[in-house]
C-alpha cells in the first residue's frame, strides 16, 4: 500500500499497522455485537445521488455557519477521549491540526490532556464534551473551567448513562489511563472495564431528566449542543429546554448495540424540528460523498470521530490534518460533480433510494 492514505479506509489500515491489536480494537470496536458499528456503511453506500447539469461549479464555496461561526467546511472533529494512546501529543496535535483547517474540535473530557492545556494549544474554535453529573457542582465548575479556558460551547453527551458491555475490551482486559479533567475528584466510581472511561461514566446521573438540561442551560452562558439524539421527540425537547443544537448520534456504536445508524433517522429529526434547533449528524462518514448526502437530508454539519486516531497514529498533527484534507477534497469534488456551488445549495432532492430498500 502507498505510504501517503488516499482515503480514510486507508488511513486506517496504516494505522491498524502501527497498533496493537487491544489498542486497535479499542478505538475500533463498539458495543455487544458491533451491529450499530457496521450498520452505517450499509446505509450510506446504497444513498444514490441526482446531480445538475450546466450549473456554475467554477467557485466552489464550503464555508458553513455552526452557532454563529464561520468554518471552512461542514466537517468537524468529534470528541474522542484518551487520545494519548495512539500519539504522544494526542489532543494537543489534533486541536492544532482543527486550527489549520479552520474547523471546530470538539474536546472530550475524557482526554489525557487538560482542557485547559488543549484550549492553550488550540488556534481555531473549540468545543467542550461535557456529561450530566450526580454532583451538579462538578456539572458547573467543568462548564466554568471550559468557559474560563476559551471554549466556545459546551457538548452535552445523553447516550452514556450506562456504561455499555464492551466485549472487544473486556476480552483484552484493556483499560484506559484516568482522564487528567478529573485528577481532582476522589474516589472514582469504577466501571465495568474498570478503565478511566469507565470511571468517568460512573459519574453521571443517571436520573438526569430534561429539568437538568433547562438547569444547566440556565447556569452557564455557554451554548448547549445535545449529543445523543436518535428521536425527533427528543430533539423538540431539546430546543425547548434551552439547546442551541443537536448531534443526531448513537455513539459510534459502542455504547447500544442495534440501535438506528444516525443518518437513518436524520430526516425524520430534521423535518420534525424546522428551524428551531440546529442538528448535526455523525457516524460512519468516511467519504466526501457521505457529507453531501448528510447534508442533503438535513444536517448543517457533520462530525467525525475514529478517523482522529487512525490520522494520529501514522502521522501526529499532520496525520489528522492529512485525514480531513482527503475529506474535505472528496466534498468539494462531490459538491462540483453534483452541481452545488454552495452548502446552501445541497437540497434534498440530490439523494434519492438505491436498488435497496432505505428509510430516509
Amino acid at each position: 500500500m502507498n505510504t501517503e492514505p488516499l482515503s480514510l479506509f486507508d488511513a486506517e489500515a496504516l494505522a491498524r499497522e502501527q497498533l496493537s491489536e487491544a489498542i486497535y480494537d479499542s478505538i475500533a470496536g463498539g458495543a455487544t455485537d458491533e451491529i450499530t458499528v457496521h450498520r452505517p456503511r450499509r446505509i450510506y453506500d446504497p444513498i444514490m445521488l441526482r446531480p445538475r447539469r450546466l450549473v456554475d461549479v467554477s467557485r466552489r464555496d464550503m464555508t458553513t455557519e455552526v452557532l454563529g461561526h464561520r468554518i471552512s467546511m461542514p466537517i468537524m472533529l468529534a470528541p474522542t477521549g484518551f487520545q494519548e494512546r495512539v500519539h504522544k501529543d494526542g489532543e494537543l496535535a489534533t486541536a492544532k491540526a482543527a486550527g489549520s483547517l479552520d474547523t471546530v474540535m470538539v474536546q472530550s473530557s475524557g482526554a489525557t490532556f487538560t482542557l485547559e492545556e488543549v484550549a492553550h494549544a488550540a488556534t481555531g474554535p473549540i468545543w467542550f464534551q461535557h456529561y450530566l453529573y450526580s454532583d451538579r457542582g462538578l456539572t458547573i465548575s467543568m462548564a466554568q473551567r471550559a468557559q474560563e479556558a476559551g471554549y466556545s460551547a459546551l457538548c452535552i453527551t445523553v447516550d452514556a448513562s450506562v456504561p455499555a458491555k464492551r466485549e472487544r475490551l473486556l476480552r483484552s482486559n484493556f483499560t484506559n489511563p484516568p482522564s487528567a479533567n478529573y485528577a481532582h475528584v476522589d474516589d472514582q466510581p469504577v466501571g465495568s472495564d474498570g478503565g478511566g472511561s469507565q470511571k468517568i461514566l460512573g459519574l453521571i446521573d443517571q436520573s438526569a431528566t430534561w429539568s437538568y438540561l433547562e438547569w444547566l442551560a440556565a447556569n452557564t452562558p455557554l451554548p448547549l449542543v445535545v449529543k445523543g439524539i436518535l428521536r425527533v421527540e427528543d430533539a423538540r425537547l431539546c430546543a425547548e429546554h434551552g439547546a442551541q443544537a443537536v448531534v443526531v448520534s448513537n455513539m459510534g456504536g459502542t455504547s447500544l448495540d442495534t440501535a438506528f445508524s444516525a443518518i437513518e433517522v436524520l430526516p425524520e429529526i430534521a423535518s420534525g424540528v424546522e428551524d428551531r434547533i440546529e442538528i448535526y449528524v455523525d457516524g460512519g462518514i468516511r467519504r466526501g460523498t457521505d457529507v453531501l448526502k448528510a447534508l442533503a437530508l438535513g444536517a448543517s454539519a457533520v462530525l467525525v470521530g475514529r478517523p482522529i486516531f487512525w490520522g494520529l497514529a501514522i502521522g501526529g498533527e499532520d496525520g489528522v490534518r492529512t485525514v480531513f484534507e482527503i475529506l474535505r477534497d472528496e466534498f468539494d469534488t462531490a459538491m462540483g460533480m453534483c452541481g452545488c456551488p454552495t452548502i446552501g445549495s445541497i437540497k434534498s432532492d440530490l439523494v434519492g433510494k438505491g436498488s435497496d430498500e432505505l428509510i430516509f
